[in-house]
């Protein structure tokens, strides 16, 4: 049982991912041994640029100039496992090599041109970027010069966008249990999921948490209960919460943490209402640790886990972690105060620790988490684990489905804190024994509750806006972005 610091994911995201560069060049032999040197040079500026930036760069073994090389350069720099392939024009380049590039590049294509005025690279892209519409070929462009950090960075936000869809496929989701409560939100089509995410469901009933948790390791869960004792402030009433109470919840997410492990679960939700929270336990303290960076006996990776069994909020979610490379946080849209502007994003227990303090300390955190008896709604008891979300700028997002159709609603805002006093007032105005985060929307009021398609919401922190909006765009998935000024006053 450790009780060193424990760094956990940078509270921006690091930014890393895994991109092919390759040059394409002139056809005629006599021209492109005049200008290799020239596109060597810009692609190693180019490359060095990405490397410094965190990234993770396969090159190209040549510079493509004939039709054997577009295909075989391609299909090498493919098999590297490369979140995104950047086409790289220093020159004019024969259009062709693009179009047989691409046909054996199965990601996604990002088309850069250089802006040298004496060689025409930018002719190069827009010939072979015209190309590949033509046959509906997706690829995004860009142009510019390697110095410059804005296009470095427009880069690896499309990189980093690949690299979070690619991530999703192939993966699995655990749900537990069913709909909860006939919420119909947090229930999503499996084929659709197949289709368009790449994600398989598998479908695990909510007795396997209770049996298994009768059988998890009782020390285990003895000293992970006196680690809580010791980190956070638990409140035992004798009924509601007792020490056997929390060990139960803490035997629970040793069960979840051995059904993940059996089923290969990438990602998870757990119904919990109404039977677990009536007749075992509420499913706080799980979720709370599954999703965050660290429990008792370390770091260690998050895993999404989303309450009520909430499939496009767990998409959603899982979405986030890739993109910011931190905790998310699962929250109820619970109550709008008019009188300051502000939302209060409460949900029983799902709130991650880490967003306490979103410290690296765990124990930071910890000091201000507190363990209240569970409310009436959930007669099994157990422990809330109640904190405020520390302060900062966030990326809210959610996953909806309109007549059908996925759409991304995406809003950027800031979590506020205020004296103790204000605090405690807001939250006993809704549940103060739950986890709370006041946020300040960039979306009037009107506009959010007229449109938003969820009662739950995500965050992260930061502004990871571009890269939601490119994961959309790989996706084919509609955008529907929310902002206090009106659309047609968007500058």
């Amino acid at each position: 049982m450790s009780e060193s610091t424990i760094r956990p994911p940078t509270a921006g995201g690091n930014g890393m991912a895994r991109i092919g560069v390759i040059s394409v060049s002139d056809g005629r032999d006599y021209v492109h041994t005049g200008i290799a040197d020239f596109i060597r040079a810009t692609e190693d500026r180019l490359v060095d640029a990405l490397t410094a930036a965190g990234h993770e760069v396969v090159r190209g073994r040549e510079i493509i100039s004939d039709n054997a090389l577009a295909g075989s350069v391609a299909r090498e720099v493919a098999a590297a496992g490369v979140d995104l392939t950047v086409l790289h024009y220093a020159v004019w380049a024969f259009p062709h090599f693009s179009m047989l590039a691409a046909g054996a590049t199965p990601g996604p294509l990002l088309l850069l041109s250089n802006i040298d005025p004496v060689q025409p690279g930018m002719v190069g892209m827009l010939a072979a970027g015209g190309a590949l519409d033509q046959i509906g070929r997706g690829h995004t462009r860009l142009w510019g010069d390697p110095a410059d950090d804005a296009l470095i960075e427009a880069i690896g936000v499309r990189a980093t966008a690949a690299a979070a869809v690619s991530a999703l496929r192939g993966s699995t989701f655990g749900r537990i249990g069913g709909r909860p409560m006939g919420m119909n939100t947090a229930v999503a089509n499996t084929d659709q999921w197949q289709r368009l995410f790449g994600v398989d469901v598998e479908e695990i009933d909510q007795w396997e948490i209770v049996r298994r948790a009768e059988t998890a390791d009782a020390g285990e869960a003895k000293a992970a209960r006196e680690w809580l004792e010791r980190h956070a402030t638990v409140h035992y009433d004798g009924a509601k919460l007792t020490p056997e109470l929390l060990e139960r919840q803490i035997r629970s997410y040793l069960a979840m943490r051995e059904l993940i492990a059996q089923w290969r679960l990438d990602f998870s939700g757990i119904k919990g209402q109404p039977e677990l929270t009536q007749y075992f336990a509420t499913m706080d303290v799980t979720e709370a640790f599954l999703n965050d960076p660290y429990d008792w006996n370390g770091r260690k990776e998050t895993h999404v886990c989303a309450t009520e069994a909430d499939m496009d909020g767990a998409l959603t979610m899982q979405l986030l972690k890739h993109l910011a490379d931190t905790p998310v946080l699962f929250a109820d849209v619970r109550h709008y105060h008019a009188d300051r502007d502000i939302w209060d994003l409460c949900n029983s227990g799902q709130h991650a620790t880490w967003f306490a303090a979103r410290s690296d300390d765990p124990a930071e955190n910890l000091a201000r988490v507190h363990l209240y008896p569970e409310v009436f709604f959930f007669p099994a008891g157990g422990a809330s684990v109640h904190h405020l979300a520390a302060p900062g700028t966030m990326t809210l997002a959610r996953l909806t489905r309109k007549d059908g159709d996925y759409r991304m609603q995406l809003m950027l805002g800031d979590f506020e804190t205020y004296d103790e006093q204000t605090n405690a007032s807001l939250m006993k105005q809704s549940t103060r024994e739950w986890p709370h985060a006041f946020a300040r929307l960039d979306a009037r009021a009107e506009d959010f509750l007229s449109r938003f398609g969820a009662n739950h919401i995500h965050a992260v922190p930061g502004d990871h806006r571009a890269a939601v909006r490119a994961t959309c765009d790989l996706l084919g998935i509609t955008l529907d972005e929310f902002s206090r000024v009106p659309s047609g006053d968007q500058r």
